[in-house]
């Protein structure tokens, strides 16, 4: 398993089309790929699990990955984040 520490950055944060984009790229993927704080980590596949977050602009989140394909999940999901959920800001 790999995990990693990833800040929201969009500004409307992690709303409903984010979410989306969010658990749309972590399907794509046979590992399974765990969002949220350290008392809470939820599925990153489930679009209610992940919106329930209510991560904001700023928010800190765990990110965690484990299976076959885990580097390559990894990475897909850090990069819809970092590029702010191919949203106009």
């Amino acid at each position: 398993m790999i995990e990693t520490q990833v800040t929201i950055i969009n500004k409307l944060g992690l709303h409903a089309r984010a979410a989306a984009k969010l658990v749309s790229t972590a399907s794509a993927f046979g590992s399974r790929i765990k969002v949220g704080y350290p008392d809470k980590m939820v599925d990153g596949k489930s679009i209610m699990a992940v919106m329930m977050l209510a991560a904001s602009k700023g928010t800190e989140l765990l990110l965690q990955v484990e299976g076959d394909d885990q580097e390559q999940a990894m990475e897909a999901v850090l990069d819809i984040i970092n590029r702010r959920f191919d949203e106009e800001e």
